[in-house]
């Protein structure tokens, strides 16, 4: 497996696992009835951020975002968004886009990076990031609408670099 930059080609084989991790409602905030060209725009970073695949052969596992997570005087702070492809979860390819996330906001001179809103019933990324330094600095109570769970809690996750 290999991660690489993000090409428009390949959209084609991304959007699928955008579709199916947003449509499926249990780990990501983003609104399931929005169409390919609304989720490109929103999961393609435009320079200085930077959008990745995790390709295999040819054919991509799971795709990786990353930039600033707020402009001026937080523009110190890095942030990412990871998803993988529902037949290659469990492989490492998580942690393999998390780990290129941090070494690339490392070379970039970013302080530290935080995750926005990580559902908290979202275990295996939860426990994932633990495992790569993030503590849960936050909770905001009842803030994600799971299908079966009802109102979650979303965590804010933060490490220093």
């Amino acid at each position: 497996m290999r991660i690489r930059e993000f090409t428009e080609a390949d959209w084609a084989q991304v959007w699928p696992i955008v579709e199916d991790v947003i449509t499926s409602g249990e780990t990501f905030p983003y609104d399931p009835t929005w169409p390919a060209e609304v989720a490109y725009d929103v999961w393609v970073e435009r320079p200085p951020g930077h959008t990745v695949v995790a390709d295999e052969g040819g054919r991509i596992l799971g795709t990786a975002k990353m930039g600033t997570n707020r402009p001026g005087p937080g523009a110190h702070v890095a942030t990412a968004s990871f998803m993988v492809a529902a037949h290659a979860r469990g492989r490492g390819v998580g942690r393999a886009l998390a780990e290129y996330a941090l070494d690339w906001a490392r070379r970039r001179g970013y302080a530290a990076m935080q995750f926005n809103a990580v559902v908290e019933t979202n275990d295996a990324a939860v426990e994932l990031y633990r495992r790569l330094g993030f503590a849960v600095i936050g909770t905001v109570p009842e803030s994600f609408a799971h299908p079966t769970l009802g109102r979650v809690g979303l965590h804010v996750m933060h490490r220093p670099l």
